[in-house]
């Protein structure tokens, strides 16, 4: 039988009961009940703490959610600002009326009627606008206003009926305005370019030059004053006076490409400096300034490098100008032209000019032409005058004209009776006011530099009538010479060149007739040249 087990109860219940296991017991009651409070505690805490790091981390969260909400909202404010700027450009500023710096404090209280008249005006009602003007000059005579309108209204009636007598009194009128008392110094500006420029008009270039300098005792520093006053004297022939105002331009504008185009152009074509003048004319051309950019501009320019030896550079400034449409191509490069295109080509034959019974009329009375020049050119006055357009590079160039803008040379023909009555069988050549008619002397030695014709509104024929060896003419791409009693066609707005390197003098006889597409009222209405 297995051994009876211990009873353990009595003796824990001994133990327990026993002095010495008392105090053990309420120790180990004592302990265990300051472990559950640490327990408690660090549960709290570690509560406390998870707590308060969840506020934290909230918090946290919410500041960089702040922080990253804070660019949007400044984009938006930005893009607020930024449309909003647009529309502080965009506000229109309060227009200022044009009549303000013109209207003195009495024209002010007429304004209405003033107003009233000038409508007339605006309507092109010329009549009744002069009407309403002169009756308030009689009401009001020192309304500068009133005198400035009718002084508008006689100028555009003498446009309308083409009278000189009507534009000098608006000239008139135009003084009156200056003269009145309390006239606005804008409106003095006004009335005077004006009257200037109607002088102009008239060929009374001395009095435009006195009104605008006067002008410009009032506006020294306008420019466009200054160079207006350089055409003028441009206009006159005081070429000396247009440099000198062309001059004080550049120096208080260097940029100012007018006055840079018109003194390149002086100095070009009157001291032939021709270096000198190539980057005034360039920088003004290229300025874009309106008359800065000129044809003629254009011209001297690629003329001057041809005379400084640069052919190359020259075609490239033709080019750039035909490709703006200011020459017809950089061959043909006349700036005074019809209206509708007409058949453009260097070299015509006698049967595609339409003239074919003159040029063999010409052609079989050559002797005669060739006897009477020969005659003129003999006499030690005869008439023969060197060319003065300076076309030449080296050499003698005489001609002799008998027929110029479609007049003829009565005194000339005196001393060529029978080739003038010639002329005179040929309306189409003796008619022509954009030609002449004329002998034309070249010596030995001579070269005339590459140039062209004003015009492509003329054929041009020359008549061999003495012609050494060693003499020809260029014209486009082509070199030809001439034959005695023979005629030859050119259209001279085509660049051509001349040269004489023969032992005697050449003589041709030189006839212009009318374009053949030009039409009888064409004819009729272009201007002589």
């Amino acid at each position: 039988m297995a051994p009876p087990r211990k009873r353990l109860t009595v003796d824990k219940k001994k133990d327990a009961d026993s002095p010495e296991t008392k105090p053990k017991r309420k120790d180990s009651r004592k302990a265990s009940g300051i472990s559950q409070f640490k327990w408690i505690f660090i549960v709290f805490v570690t509560v406390l703490l998870a707590v308060a790091a969840f506020f934290v981390l909230t918090s946290l969260n919410k500041q960089d959610s702040t922080l990253n909400q804070k660019p949007e909202k400044q984009t938006v404010v930005e893009e607020r600002e930024t449309s909003e700027k647009p529309k502080k450009k965009a506000k229109k500023k309060k227009s200022v009326d044009p009549l303000t710096s013109i209207t003195n404090n009495f024209d002010k209280s007429i304004l209405k009627e003033l107003n009233k008249a000038r409508s007339f005006l605006d309507k092109g009602q010329i009549e009744d606008a002069l009407k309403k003007f002169e009756g308030l000059v009689n009401k009001y005579p020192k309304s500068p206003l009133a005198m400035y309108g009718k002084a508008q209204s006689l100028d555009k009636l003498s446009e309308m009926r083409q009278s000189n007598e009507i534009l000098q009194q608006s000239i008139h009128a135009y003084g009156n305005v200056i003269d009145l008392p309390d006239c606005p110094l804008q409106l003095k500006h006004l009335a005077m370019r004006r009257q200037a420029d109607r002088l102009s008009f008239l060929g009374k270039i001395g009095q435009a030059i006195s009104t605008l300098k006067k002008l410009l005792n009032l506006f020294p520093h306008d420019l466009k004053l200054m160079n207006e006053i350089g055409v003028q004297y441009l206009l006159s022939g005081r070429n000396r006076d247009a440099e000198n105002i062309y001059n004080k331009v550049v120096n208080m504008d260097p940029s100012n490409g007018f006055a840079k185009s018109h003194l390149g152009f002086i100095i070009k074509t009157d001291h032939l400096r021709y270096k000198e003048a190539i980057p005034l004319l360039r920088e003004g051309i290229a300025s874009g300034e309106t008359g800065a950019d000129d044809g003629r501009f254009y011209f001297h320019l690629g003329d001057a490098f041809t005379r400084i030896g640069k052919p190359d550079e020259a075609y490239k400034v033709y080019e750039e100008a035909a490709k703006k449409g200011i020459f017809m191509s950089a061959l043909q490069r006349s700036l005074y032209n019809a209206d509708t295109p007409l058949t453009a080509r260097p070299w015509w034959a006698p049967e595609q000019t339409g003239y074919l019974e003159a040029i063999r009329k010409l052609e079989g009375n050559w002797k005669v032409i060739r006897d009477e020049g020969l005659e003129v050119l003999d006499q030690k006055s005869g008439g023969f005058i060197p060319e003065e357009e300076n076309l030449r590079q080296q050499g003698d160039w005489k001609q002799f004209t008998l027929y110029q803008r479609g007049r003829k040379n009565t005194a000339a023909c005196r001393k060529t009776p029978r080739t003038c009555a010639i002329v005179d069988s040929i309306a189409d050549a003796a008619s022509c006011k954009r030609g002449q008619i004329k002998y034309s002397v070249m010596l030995p030695g001579t070269h005339v530099w590459p140039h062209t014709g004003p015009t492509n509104c003329r054929l041009r024929l020359h008549l061999g009538l003495v012609i050494p060896k060693n003499v020809a003419i260029r014209v486009g791409h082509e070199t030809r010479t001439w034959k005695e009693g023979k005629a030859i066609i050119i259209d001279d707005s085509f660049d051509h060149e001349v040269w004489h390197n023969g032992s005697t003098f050449r003589l041709i006889f030189i006839v212009d007739f009318w374009h053949p597409d030009l039409t009888p009222r064409q004819r009729a209405t272009l201007a002589p040249i």
